[in-house]
């Protein structure tokens, strides 16, 4: 696989019951020179029992095609508004059993291809060099190279990627060594492979002037050198997390578990790329606090990436599984208490999708009808946490946690290396509990897997982190007098978070109660992205006009679409501000990620088309 600014090529090779060479010629505007040639394999890719043979792209213009060196017919379907086009590769001879074929297939991505997002040196922390990185959940790896773009396939891969010296590539695979390359003395050659099945979705290739730093036997953390050792400092927990995740889960198959900063714009918190967990800056609080996140992407090396959903409908088995495991891990770590308290901001962000949706909108099942929807705009944390409480709430009938963590070890292991249904893990969780399928049938499936809006049952959850948080937030409904900045400071980083969001659930609160808070506790001068998103937040829905400004100069020095798109809405909902939302977007749209601009222009009816 090969991408580039220049005119060089991007070049997939699939090995197995089909090799495919794809050479790719990568719009060039505005890049010069920077990203050339890696050889990529992908092995076992589906044939169909006839010579046709069909992948997934998305604006990608096909100049040819060829099979075992000869020309191949081929065709690109009807474009579909999201989901791309069809490309029908007809093969010039049959085919017998056990042959070799391999096709290649050279195109040219699009300048947009939503997989890819290309940054000036002016939009990285160093200033001086380009910067290229993919995300390609869901569906977005079609848009960077022809596949089988569905979670159902998996496949392994292979990879050399030829950059100039002074920039490092890293992929979703295991470090395989580097050389100079031969071709070109001011260039050097990254070898990497992927042993491990799986999705398209988890391919990753990130460009860029990075650094390292080990932080445990089997990790490094990756990001500009301005980033890196605060990085170290931040994730150095990690190999502890590893270890914790492995006793709970099994064995870590991946090899390396490697974390990368990305630039500001990265949409997600995390993603959890194979040997390559992707990590949100702003998760770089300076007291690890944040680092659940981390976490979180460990635990989909079982759960997501092991065992992996077979459609995006059952994206809970990926979600739900990961966060119940994530919080696992916190309570090894810290404590029951500790989980509880994750467990029960967990519902708030529930319940917070399910008012953004709608109690009565399909997209809040937990098994959703995803005919016709477009992915991005289905993203929310109903999959995470309903998932979660789902899996909670099986727990307690069956036994409690280490009982139902034996469960989930051994669905693990059962299903590892494939991808399954919500029917196959309802089958195993009868067949595994045996003993109790008449509990398990007292279970209302249906208003847990495809009813709308909050789950049938609440947990109820230990409340002993959280009743500081509640007590002061009480104290803020009745009055804003006698309060001091003591108030918060006893307070952990994680309960200032439950607190603020406590306050954002009900009715905003006065202004005057808003500035008596900003004159006690100075939350204006926190840094912790979580805490800053809430504060800004609540102070805009109170009407506080100060606080516009910061809201989207937040929602612009940075991309995660958690942050940017409430705080995006929370200023377009104050009507005096509408216009000045729209116009900070459109000035900043450029420079945001693919997906996130998509999205925010809808939150904010705006064109796609309108420009500055």
């Amino acid at each position: 696989m090969c991408i580039s600014y220049g005119d060089s090529c991007f070049t997939v090779t699939i090995w197995g019951k089909l090799e495919v060479v794809v050479l790719v010629v990568v719009d060039t505007v505005g890049y010069p020179n920077v990203l050339p040639h890696f050889p990529f394999s992908l092995i076992s890719l589906s044939l169909s029992p006839s010579y046709h043979q069909t992948l997934d792209t998305k604006d990608l213009k096909v100049s040819k095609v060829t099979a075992n060196g000869q020309a191949a017919k081929f065709t690109l379907g009807p474009k579909h508004s999201f989901m791309g086009t069809p490309l029908e590769i007809t093969l010039p001879f049959d085919l017998s059993r056990g042959q070799h074929v391999i096709v290649e297939v050279t195109y040219e991505t699009a300048p947009n291809a939503s997989a890819l997002q290309w940054l000036t040196p002016e939009q990285t922390a160093g200033k001086k060099h380009p910067y290229l990185f993919s995300q390609c959940q869901a569906t977005h790896c079609r848009s960077m190279v022809p596949c089988q773009d569905t979670p159902a396939m998996k496949h392994t891969y292979y990879a050399q990627v030829s950059v100039p010296k002074e920039l490092v590539a890293v992929m979703s695979a295991v470090r395989d060594g580097e050389e100079p390359d031969p071709q070109d003395s001011s260039r050097a050659i990254y070898h990497f492979r992927q042993p491990v099945p799986m999705p398209s979705y988890l391919i990753a290739i990130v460009v860029g002037a990075l650094e390292s730093r080990e932080i445990g036997p089997r990790s490094r953390v990756w990001s500009e050198k301005e980033l890196v050792d605060k990085a170290a400092y931040e994730f150095s927990e990690t190999e502890t997390m590893l270890k914790t995740a492995e006793g709970l889960a099994g064995p870590y198959v991946w090899g390396q578990y490697d974390i990368l900063v990305l630039p500001p714009s990265f949409p997600y918190g995390g993603m959890e790329n194979p040997c390559l967990t992707y990590a949100t800056p702003t998760l770089l609080a300076g007291d690890r606090s944040l680092s659940n996140v981390i976490a979180h992407e460990i635990s989909h090396s079982w759960t997501g990436n092991l065992v992996t959903n077979k459609t995006w409908e059952h994206f809970w088995l990926n979600e739900g599984h990961t966060v119940y495991l994530e919080r696992m891990i916190g309570r090894s770590m810290e404590s029951e208490q500790f989980r509880q308290f994750k467990a029960m901001g967990g519902w708030k962000e529930l319940q917070e999708s399910v008012n953004t949706f709608g109690a009565n909108n399909p997209l809040t099942n937990l098994v959703p009808n995803l005919n016709e929807v477009d992915l991005d705009e289905a993203f929310s944390s109903v999959p995470y946490e309903k998932g979660f409480a789902l899996l909670y709430h099986l727990e307690e009938l069956m036994g409690g946690p280490e009982v139902f963590m034996g469960f989930v070890k051994s669905y693990i292991q059962l299903f590892s290396y494939s991808s399954i249904t919500t029917e196959e893990w309802k089958h195993y969780l009868f067949t595994y509990f045996k003993n109790k399928v008449d509990i398990l049938n007292k279970v209302d499936w249906n208003a847990w897997m495809h009813t709308p809006g909050m789950p049938p049952v609440k947990p109820q959850y230990d409340t002993t982190m959280a009743d500081a948080c509640i007590a002061l937030c009480k104290r803020w409904n009745i009055a804003f007098f006698f309060y001091n900045e003591g108030d918060v400071k006893t307070l952990s980083t994680h309960q200032l978070i439950e607190f603020l969001s406590l306050l954002l659930q009900q009715e905003p609160l006065p202004l005057s109660h808003v500035k008596r808070m900003q004159e006690v506790y100075q939350l204006n001068a926190f840094n912790n992205a979580e805490i800053r998103f809430r504060w800004l937040r609540l102070c805009v829905k109170s009407k506080w006009e100060d606080a516009v400004p910061m809201a989207l100069k937040m929602a612009t020095e940075q991309g995660r679409m958690k942050f940017t798109r409430p705080l995006f809405k929370e200023v377009y909902n104050f009507d005096k501000y509408r216009e000045e939302a729209v116009r900070v977007f459109i000035a900043h749209r450029a420079a945001m990620h693919p997906v996130t601009a998509n999205l925010v222009s809808k939150d904010l009816k705006v064109d796609n088309d309108k420009s500055t």
